[in-house]
């Protein structure tokens, strides 16, 4: 995970592919007095599913082994059939959480170990996930982007939503303006309700006067066309910050631009500009700059004060339920 998330030893379940990639979820792979010492610990492990075999089942490369993990246990639902089996498949190359449960032979008397992807889902919810309140802010990886939103791994493969309004103050036309999937990012709990954890994302990104105060005026800055309006340009200076241009042809939303600041009004919350070009750029979004990076939020207020205009999210009126 990046620099701004907690150190490993204070937090005991993170989004699959953390302890994989930091080497902390292999040192048993490989040798089975150490799986067996795994299993009896009941200690979560991760290595990367290599095969999702035509009965469903994921075959775990362990490293001079193959694990099994068998469909039913591949995921919390899928038993229940509340999940469907498209999350099974989508895990294949990709490193997945586990305890081990047992063990058996192959048909050629190979020693396989038996392994539970759901177990260990079971476990996050139960010791973590269930105990989070809103304005906890927490690491999440990101795994696929729907028109309404993003989902997210907040921890061994439990996913949860980042609505599309949520996930910053400047407004986008789909989560892919935001976010790749594999993105390694921050989110802060809006809800905990039926099993379910409902995330947001713009309060980390800075009030307004946190975003203002990173441009000056007579300052050029590269920025992002959110909308082309009979009024203006709106232009994407930060996620949490637009300011407005004179309306010129031939632009369009998702072009880069340069633009110059013409001034900036603190009062009512306004960034002039004046669009010096716009261009195509395909390239990834930007690192996100997190102005708040953990711990938990009561209250959150983006509006300058005094303004007209209030945005504002209010955590502790956010019940769990």
């Amino acid at each position: 995970m990046p620099d701004f998330v907690w150190a490993a030893g204070q937090q005991a379940y993170w989004p699959e592919g953390f302890l994989a990639e930091k080497g902390e979820g292999r040192t048993c792979n490989g040798s089975v007095t150490m799986l067996k010492e795994a299993m009896e610990n009941g200690r979560i492990l991760e290595a990367r599913a290599v095969l999702c075999d035509s009965s469903h089942n994921l075959l775990v490369d362990l490293g001079g082994m193959t694990g099994v993990i068998p469909r039913e246990e591949c995921a919390i639902g899928i038993a229940e059939g509340t999940v469907r089996d498209i999350a099974i498949l989508s895990r294949v190359n990709k490193p997945v959480c586990f305890t081990v449960t047992s063990f058996t032979e192959d048909s050629r008397g190979n020693l396989r170990p038996v392994l539970s992807r759901k177990s260990a889902q079971v476990r996050c919810w139960r010791e973590y996930l269930s105990k989070l309140q809103p304005g906890d802010i927490l690491p999440a990886r990101v795994t696929h982007l729907e028109q309404f939103g993003a989902f997210v791994d907040v921890g061994c493969g439990v996913v949860s939503l980042i609505p599309i309004d949520a996930i910053s103050v400047s407004r986008i036309s789909h989560p892919r303006d935001r976010f790749q999937v594999g993105q390694e990012i921050l989110a802060v709990v809006r809800s905990v309700e039926d099993g379910r954890i409902t995330l947001s994302h713009r309060e980390l990104l800075g009030t307004w006067e946190e975003n203002a105060a990173c441009f000056s005026p007579g300052e050029t800055v590269s920025g992002i066309i959110r909308s082309v309006e009979d009024y203006g340009i709106f232009v994407e200076l930060a996620p949490n910050l637009t300011g407005l241009a004179e309306k010129r042809e031939d632009v369009f939303p998702g072009q880069c631009a340069s633009v110059y600041i013409k001034n900036i009004i603190p009062d009512k919350m306004k960034v002039k500009l004046i669009l010096i070009d716009a261009f195509r750029d395909d390239s990834r979004p930007e690192a996100l700059h997190y102005f708040i990076r953990g711990g938990h939020l009561d209250h959150w207020v983006y509006s300058v004060p005094g303004c007209g205009k209030r945005i504002e999210t209010n955590f502790s009126d956010l019940q769990q339920i």
